[in-house]
């Protein structure tokens, strides 16, 4: 569901919102890229049945966006030229996100790793959060994305948990990271 823009403007009030550190990914039981420190799971099960989302990873910086503030995953806000990119783009957007909702995504001003020769913009959005903390459907995502005219990353696959296609998904460690898992559905912060 998405607020009508005429609501979230029209408040005058803001509070200040508690600032949520977007938590480890685990890695899935044959990741290659998983090291010692990683969280990793130790199976699929809780997929079963479900349909997700696997997008591609993308090597950037992970950057939680808030009506009232920003921040990169770790919370601390160092200067750097990629940061004030994603200042300028927030500014742009924040009156448009209602109080206590939050946009994640990977800044991809700076280059890490990985080189994206042909990006559709510096922010990928991949997850909406609401004022109760729960992501918002893949759907809805997308629909924020359009209406925010943000890229979101590739989608691999789409469908019902099928271990064996997903295991299957090639990835050139020359052009991606990795992927990542998501159910389709929303979700609580808790249930990540």
């Amino acid at each position: 569901m998405i607020p009508s823009r005429k609501t979230t403007e029209s408040q005058t009030t803001e509070r200040q919102t508690v600032k949520i550190k977007y938590p480890r990914t685990p890695h899935l039981p044959w990741s290659p890229g998983a090291s010692l420190d990683d969280d990793l799971l130790m199976d699929t099960q809780h997929f079963a049945g479900l349909e997700v989302v696997v997008t591609e990873k993308m090597d950037g910086e992970n950057t939680t966006l808030y009506r009232d503030g920003l921040h990169a995953r770790s919370l601390e806000n160092r200067p750097h030229a990629s940061r004030d990119w994603v200042k300028g783009l927030w500014g742009r957007i924040r009156f448009a996100l209602p109080d206590g909702w939050r946009l994640c995504g990977e800044n991809l001003f700076a280059r890490h790793s990985l080189e994206y020769p042909e990006l559709e913009g510096y922010l990928y959005l991949f997850s909406v959060w609401n004022e109760q903390n729960e992501a918002l459907s893949w759907k809805d995502t997308l629909e924020w994305a359009r209406l925010l005219e943000l890229p979101t990353p590739r989608t691999l696959y789409q469908g019902i948990w099928n271990e064996r296609v997903i295991h299957s998904l090639e990835v050139d460690p020359t052009r991606m990271e990795g992927y990542v898992v998501r159910l389709a559905s929303s979700f609580a912060f808790t249930d990540f």
